[in-house]
């Protein structure tokens, strides 16, 4: 996942200390979550300072805790734009496959995750915030995911954009996220013989579900 074109930094639901309001200020954030999410690659979480992402990203410290008032506030607003940047491309890649069922969404869906886990800069360790400690899975990420997928894909479905629906997508998203963590285990690429079985256990379920 490359950076650029990407004016919006992160989404103000964000809890930044200050919201970006001038192009230069939001450049400067852009600047900052790009490189702690470099830095979370190079030396880890634990390893992580404030000082060396202002260092990586070539503004002063100040400016860094003008936005975050520790590293892991900074490490939440990377994986907030790491939700937006995934949405962006799951609707941009169903744009261009036009109409379809819920099979072609939910591929769209695991290849642009599987893309991210595999180039975008500190994703294996954030992704979407629920590995911050290194190692501790959390739900609540999970069900931002669920309900985001389920926004932006009720419309296509025809389906409405009720609690049935956000329950079947946590589900799906739940069981994604198990083994495509295993996957990533057995191979830093993800094991493709995994990421079958993942598929197929989807398909199996919201087949049941959604036809």
């Amino acid at each position: 996942m490359g950076g650029g074109g990407h004016d919006e930094a992160v989404s103000h639901a964000t809890p930044l200390r200050h919201a970006p309001v001038q192009r230069r200020s939001a450049e400067r954030l852009t600047r900052i979550l790009d490189a702690c999410a470099e830095l979370l690659d190079e030396v880890g979480y634990d390893a992580l300072t404030t000082r060396a992402v202002a260092l990586r990203a070539g503004v002063p410290i100040g400016s860094v805790y003008r936005f975050f008032g520790n590293k892991r506030a900074m490490a939440d607003a990377l994986a907030q734009r790491n939700l937006e940047r995934f949405a962006e491309r799951v609707t941009e890649r169903l744009r261009r496959t036009g109409s379809g069922d819920w099979r072609v969404a939910m591929d769209a869906v695991l290849e642009e995750y599987l893309e991210m886990k595999r180039t975008a800069p500190g994703f294996s360790l954030v992704d979407f915030g629920n590995q911050i400690p290194v190692g501790v899975r959390r739900g609540e990420p999970n069900h931002r995911v669920a309900d985001r997928l389920a926004e932006l894909l009720s419309g296509r479905l025809k389906r409405p954009l009720d609690d049935d629906l956000r329950r079947t997508f946590l589900v799906a998203v739940e069981t994604a996220d198990t083994l495509v963590q295993l996957a990533f285990r057995v191979d830093p690429q993800g094991d493709e013989r995994i990421i079958g079985e993942m598929r197929a256990m989807l398909r199996a379920y919201l087949g049941r579900v959604l036809d």
